[in-house]
C-alpha cells in the first residue's frame, strides 16, 4: 500500500513509500480491525516532525508514517471484535498507547510519565497517512455516518475536550465551581474548536489572537456567539477589564509569553490550561510577584494538558453531533484546504507551511469513499 513517511529527526524528508498492507492478524487475540483511511488532518505537530524537531520510528525501522488525526471506515474485523465495530462503521483511532508507567497500566496513558511514549504518527508507532491501518478495537471510537464530512476534526477537538474536563475535575475541590466566562488564546484549529466546546457548555467566550478582524477565523468565532479580539490592539488586562474576569483560560498559541500574561488576568478560583507545546529559547519579562501573589491569594490553578483519553473522544463525538445541529456548516468551514491523494505530498507541505488562510489542511486519502461510513 502507499504511505507517506519521514526519517525522524532529519529535516525535510517527507516522501511517498510502498509499505506492507496490514492485516487483522497483526493484532493479538483476534482484536484486530482493518481500517480504510478516508481523511487525515495535519497540524503543527506534523510540521515539526517534517522539520526534524522530534519523532521516533517504530523499533527496528528507520522511517515513521506520520499523521495522527484520522477518519476511516472499517473493512475487516478479527474474531474477538465486538459487533459494534463492524465493516462499514466510521471510526477514529485514539493516539496514545499504553507504556510502562503506573498511569499507563490503569488506562491513563494520556497522563503517562514515560519519557519514551507510544503515540501514533509521532513516537514509536506509525500514524495514519497511509491507505490502510490496523488497530486493536479498544482504541477505535465509532462515529455516526452523519459525521463522515467532519469526523476528521474529532482528534483535534479532543484536546479541548480534555482541557475542559480536567479543569472541572480539578475544581471539584471548590464544591460549587460555576464558571461563566472563558478566554481562548489562539484562533487556529485548536482555538476555534476550543471556543466551540466552551460555547456548547454555555460559556461566554472571547477568542484572542494576533490577526486583526475581520477574517474567516474571527467570523467563525462570532457565528457561534463568541467575541473576537486581537492582541495587537488590546492587552489581555484590558480585555479582562471589559469582558472578564475569566474563570477559565485555554492557551493554544504556541507563544509562551502570552501564557504568563494570561496568568495575570485569571479570575480568583480560575484555571489556566496550557495546550501548546513550545520550543526554542524565547525569553520574556514576567511579573513574577504579581502572578505569585494572585495565584496564592486567589486559589488559582495553572495546568498543562497533552493528548486525550477515550472519554474525551466519546464526548467529542457527542459535541460534533450537537454542533452540526446548532451551527450547521460551521465545522465544514474549518476544513478549508483539501489535498487530494498521498501522491500530492509536495502540495501538502506547501499548504501546511505557506497558506496563511488555512485553518485545517487535510489529505483526502480515499476520496469519494466517505459515504461507506454508515454505522452507529
Amino acid at each position: 500500500m502507499k504511505a507517506l513517511a519521514i526519517r525522524p529527526r532529519q529535516p525535510r524528508t517527507l516522501h511517498l513509500i510502498e509499505h506492507p498492507t496490514p492485516s487483522v492478524a497483526d493484532v493479538e487475540e483476534g482484536r484486530g480491525v482493518l481500517v480504510l483511511v478516508l481523511r487525515v488532518g495535519v497540524d503543527g505537530t506534523d510540521k515539526e516532525l517534517h522539520s526534524g524537531d522530534y519523532g521516533e520510528a517504530p523499533p527496528g525501522e528507520d522511517v515513521l508514517i506520520p499523521g495522527h488525526e484520522s477518519l476511516g471506515v472499517v473493512v475487516e474485523t478479527g474474531p474477538a471484535v465486538p459487533r459494534e465495530v463492524s465493516p462499514g462503521q466510521l471510526v477514529v483511532a485514539t493516539v496514545r498507547r499504553p507504556g510502562g508507567s503506573i498511569y499507563d497500566q490503569i488506562g491513563l496513558q494520556d497522563l503517562s510519565t514515560d519519557d519514551a511514549y507510544w503515540e501514533r504518527g509521532i513516537s514509536r508507532l506509525h500514524g495514519f497517512l497511509s491507505e490502510y491501518y490496523v488497530e486493536d478495537h479498544r482504541y477505535l471510537v465509532a462515529l455516526p455516518g452523519a459525521l463522515n464530512g467532519v469526523g476528521v476534526l474529532l482528534e483535534p477537538m479532543t484536546i479541548s475536550e480534555k482541557a475542559v474536563r480536567q479543569a472541572f475535575e480539578i475544581q471539584r475541590r471548590l464544591k460549587v465551581w460555576s464558571p461563566r466566562r472563558a478566554l481562548v488564546l489562539g484562533a487556529g484549529t485548536i482555538g476555534l474548536l476550543a471556543a466551540l466546546v466552551l460555547r456548547l457548555r454555555g460559556f461566554e467566550v472571547v477568542v484572542a489572537a494576533r490577526r486583526a478582524a475581520p477574517y474567516r477565523n474571527s467570523d467563525l468565532v462570532e457565528l457561534i456567539g463568541g467575541a473576537y479580539a486581537t492582541t495587537e490592539e488590546v492587552s489581555l488586562a484590558t480585555l479582562s477589564d471589559h469582558r472578564g474576569p475569566f474563570d477559565l483560560i485555554l492557551e493554544a498559541t504556541g507563544f509562551s509569553p502570552l501564557a504568563f500574561e494570561a496568568a495575570e488576568v485569571l479570575a480568583k478560583n480560575g484555571v489556566l490550561v496550557l495546550l501548546s507545546v513550545t520550543g526554542g529559547e524565547r525569553r520574556a519579562e514576567v511579573s513574577t510577584d504579581a502572578i505569585n501573589q494572585g495565584f496564592v491569594l486567589g486559589n488559582k490553578v495553572m495546568v498543562g494538558s497533552v493528548n486525550a483519553a477515550r472519554e474525551d473522544f466519546e464526548r467529542g463525538v457527542d459535541d460534533l453531533v450537537k454542533a452540526e445541529a446548532l451551527y450547521p456548516g460551521w465545522l465544514a468551514s474549518l476544513l478549508n484546504v483539501p489535498v487530494h491523494g498521498l501522491e500530492s505530498h509536495e502540495r501538502l507541505l506547501a499548504e501546511l507551511f505557506e497558506n496563511r488562510e488555512a485553518i485545517k489542511v487535510y489529505v483526502e486519502v480515499a476520496a469519494g469513499k466517505a459515504d461507506k461510513g454508515g454505522g452507529g
